[in-house]
């Protein structure tokens, strides 16, 4: 089935200074001295797009004025494209701050088209740019659509009682002759088609014609795909002198987008990503802060880094304002495929759970995120062993430092065991301690540290149990015990 998306964005010139999250700056576009665009705050001050430049300082004196920048717009459009990458590999770009996005063979993958136009404009929202969407089984019919207004139509029956309502001046090659089209009283596309073929063609060119019949699906569409770059570093220029963490978030966002669509041109999956915090230039230039991502499991989803980067964020101490984002993918991996496993996990993947711990190490900190790691020795202290996650553990090497058959260990082992007080010859923790557990003797370390103790499971009567051991000391009949672990 072909299906084609096309996007267009009209307010490309305002947001490439003012994105669509930043709606309380007040910005005005120029051109030419002309007002061409105009922000929220602004429009609601009274400037409205062709007043002069002196009449929209008058209502606006704070307003900020910015040349139009068509090479900003160019690639800001760009930006985009490398975003929709990650819906289709097929994305073109048209006349007029415009993309063509075919997504045939892509519906199935993202629940059909509705959910695909739903997460094109979630994209779209982060990357802080508003667009109109068109939805056609041509190209230039999508186009047609978008530049209209929006729509959408499946079939190509549909499609063309769509085109035959709109208006001839969306054509780009009609527009300078819109004068003799009105005058002969051809207001909209359909009146155009029934039109004499050979004599439009002569008057107004052989583009017209092939625009109208790739649009009813009577020609061929030929495009040029936008091919990602074999390697990833994007740049934002911010608004503003950002000096709060929390409002980076959004433009890091944009830029994992580009990201997520540049993995999935590549089919690859990043493992570690850098972002840059620039700050301010010149005499007073200071390096930029680093911030760097590491993730124990490759994904090329943003959602996921997104939570780690806002944990990470929230830590940074910023020396001087931020006027620039830079994201770099400093590490990337094929893409693995997805589980092939008939009954998925109850408790989640083990990604998911790689996940979870990634977050939290990026809230708490390495040192305070630890996996266990046992070494080979009867001593308890000694073999009980924990390591920072980053530190690769595998299941065999755990294995191999067990002892050969499982024996009762505590979820719980102290750092350094507490002596225990005796009342009426028996062992006291809150409670009078009773041995529910044969004795495991532990004699080890004659090289090193000797130890030489008798383990009990014990239980006090709050029902608790404890793990508890008796040390023998040669030539002393002294009895002393102590906890050295709580089960749970």
């Amino acid at each position: 089935m072909r299906l084609w998306i096309g996007l267009y964005l009209p307010r490309l010139p305002l947001e490439v200074f003012c994105p669509n999250w930043s709606d309380d700056l007040c910005s005005v576009v120029l051109e030419q001295e002309g007002v061409l665009a105009v922000s929220y705050r602004a429009h609601v001050m009274g400037v409205r797009p062709g007043m002069r430049r002196s009449g929209a300082l008058m209502l606006a004196p704070e307003a900020r004025m910015h040349e139009r920048a068509p090479q900003q717009e160019k690639e800001a459009l760009h930006a985009v494209a490398m975003a929709m990458l990650q819906y289709t590999p097929q994305v073109a770009e048209g006349e007029g701050a415009t993309l063509l996005l075919d997504v045939g063979a892509s519906l199935r993958l993202f629940g059909g088209i509705r959910r695909l136009c739903r997460l094109v404009r979630d994209s779209l929202q982060k990357l802080g740019f508003s667009a109109v969407l068109g939805v056609a089984p041509t190209a230039r019919g999508a186009w047609l659509l978008a530049r209209a207004g929006g729509g959408s139509t499946l079939k190509l029956e549909s499609l063309l009682r769509r085109l035959h309502r709109l208006p001839v001046g969306l054509l780009p090659p009609l527009q300078r002759h819109q004068r003799w089209l009105d005058g002969i009283g051809c207001l909209t596309i359909g009146d155009l088609v029934r039109l004499p073929r050979p004599g439009l063609q002569r008057r107004c060119g052989s583009e017209v014609l092939d625009m109208l019949d790739a649009a009813q699906g009577l020609a061929p569409e030929m495009h040029e795909w936008i091919a990602a770059p074999p390697s990833f570093k994007a740049k934002l220029e911010l608004f503003g002198r950002i000096e709060n963490t929390d409002l980076l978030l959004a433009g890091a966002c944009r830029l994992l987008q580009q990201l997520t669509g540049w993995l999935c041109a590549h089919q690859f999956a990043v493992s570690r990503i850098q972002l840059l915090l620039e700050h301010e230039r010149g005499r007073e230039a200071c390096p930029p802060t680093p911030v760097d991502v590491m993730l124990a499991e490759p994904t090329w989803r943003d959602d996921h880094i997104v939570r780690l980067l806002k944990e990470r964020l929230a830590k940074v101490e910023l020396p001087a304002p931020v006027i620039g984002l830079v994201l770099e993918a400093a590490q990337v991996a094929p893409m693995a495929p997805l589980s092939d496993s008939l009954f998925p996990e109850p408790g989640g993947s083990p990604q998911d759970r790689q996940r979870l711990f990634e977050v939290l190490v990026a809230r708490l900190g390495a040192e305070n995120v630890l996996q266990s790691y046992p070494k080979a020795d009867y001593r308890p202290e000694v073999a009980n062993r924990w390591v920072p996650l980053h530190e690769k553990v595998r299941p065999a090497d755990v294995a191999a430092q067990m002892p050969p058959r499982p024996l009762p260990r505590p979820a719980f082992l102290l750092p350094k065991p507490i002596p225990l007080l005796m009342r009426d010859h028996r062992p006291f923790y809150c409670s009078p301690l009773r041995m529910v557990s044969t004795a495991e003797r532990i004699e080890a370390g004659w090289w090193s540290a000797t130890q030489s103790r008798d383990y009990f499971i014990a239980e006090g009567e709050d029902n608790a149990y404890y793990w508890v051991y008796r040390e023998r000391t040669p030539g002393t009949e002294e009895t002393r015990w102590y906890l050295h672990g709580l089960f749970a």
